[in-house]
């Protein structure tokens, strides 16, 4: 589903990543890990095309995958309800919403304004958006902040469900979900002041 080669990855044209080659196929879990600062978000948003790589390639089908961050994407303006049907009309989602609802337990919650949700409740908002995308390969950038127990368990089914199903993720996240699946330690890839070449930062600007 994706592929990476010798990917180089970076901030305000300086690196932060390098040497990074990566391969996501069906069924397949890559836990990235590293610490604070390191790089994952950078790498995350750059395997997601929202950013370019410093040099190196990404090999993904833009329509095959969908990005959570550490903003969880919601209208506060709109309800739980009007949110997710805002996704799934975006997606065309086949299944509608029921599914997302019962996975993220927001029955009791449909009605309620986004933007007077708990932080819980708007990150399992925000994580129920990828359900409703329909894509297969999901990027999730510390999913697990602000949630509870019981909603990591949750979660953590929903990516067993979505793998088995022929789905892939990749997640950046300090917390062992007890899925097993590769792990990418970023700290080895570090990268030593390296800058992006003459006019990177003009051209991407």
């Amino acid at each position: 589903m994706l592929g990476a080669s010798d990917l180089v990855v970076g901030r305000g044209g300086v690196a932060l990543l390098e040497g990074l080659s990566l391969a996501v196929g069906t069924g397949d879990l890559l836990a990235v890990r590293g610490p604070n600062g390191a790089g994952k978000t950078t790498l995350l948003r750059t395997l997601a095309g929202l950013q370019p790589a410093l040099s190196g390639s990404v090999d993904v089908a833009p329509d095959t995958l969908a990005y959570a961050s550490h903003a969880d994407g919601i209208k506060p303006s709109l309800t739980v309800r009007e949110n997710l049907i805002f996704w799934a009309d975006v997606f065309a989602a086949p299944d509608g919403i029921a599914p997302a609802v019962a996975a993220f337990d927001l029955e009791p919650l449909l009605e309620r304004l986004a933007g007077r949700l708990s932080a819980g409740q708007k990150r399992r908002l925000g994580l129920a958006r990828l359900m409703v995308t329909g894509r297969p390969l999901w990027l999730m950038d510390e999913p697990t902040v602000s949630l509870d127990s019981s909603a990591v368990a949750a979660l953590a089914a929903l990516l067993q469900a979505h793998l088995a199903g022929g789905g892939a993720a990749i997640i950046a996240t300090h917390l062992d979900l007890g899925i097993e699946g590769q792990v990418l330690d970023v700290t080895p890839h570090r990268a030593q002041g390296r800058t992006a070449p003459r006019g990177f930062d003009e051209a991407f600007a």
